[in-house]
């Protein structure tokens, strides 16, 4: 098994897109910031230098680190600098953590992949994965717990549009 970490706004909004491609587990949770064991609270407000991300735990026999970004990049705005549709701020802004010279590598091409196909620049950092910190039991499959809600924020998120 292999992991991969993405930052792509709020953490709820892209977990179940990843099961349905086939990674094993897709783990919500805060990374890249100094804070020990930060609270979704201090992460939402700004406080702790980290993002909501989600660690995708995957048999790249299965499905290769290239299908995940483009996932990622699939549901994500590229071009936002300060978040991600109605979710603003530095914890919901875009981050690929790299483990293996080899993601950073795929990463940097698909990235200027995109910049060069759309003529704009992309927000999205690419950084050197630091830490990890699993976010609440409550926040785990949200979608599954809570789809009522979670249907709701997806629709005024932006994410979702309804016809």
């Amino acid at each position: 098994m292999t992991e991969a970490y993405f930052a792509g706004g709020c953490f709820w909004c892209v977990t179940p897109i990843y099961k349905v491609f086939g990674v094993d587990r897709v783990i919500c949770g805060y990374a890249g910031g100094d804070e020990e064991n930060p609270t979704y609270e201090q992460v939402k407000h700004q406080k702790t230098g980290h993002r909501e991300t989600i660690k995708l735990v995957y048999d790249p026999e299965r499905v290769s680190f290239e299908k995940l970004l483009e996932i990622y990049f699939a549901n994500v705005d590229p071009f936002d600098a300060d978040g991600q549709y109605i979710d603003k701020g530095f914890s919901y802004t875009l981050a690929i953590f790299y483990t293996t010279e080899s993601q950073k590598e795929l990463a940097e091409k698909k990235i200027a992949e995109i910049e060069k196909d759309s003529g704009k620049k992309t927000y999205v950092a690419l950084l050197p994965f630091k830490n990890f910190y699993e976010a609440e039991e409550y926040h785990q499959d949200y979608y599954l717990k809570n789809p009522e809600a979670f249907e709701k924020e997806l629709i005024e998120s932006g994410r979702k549009t309804v016809r």
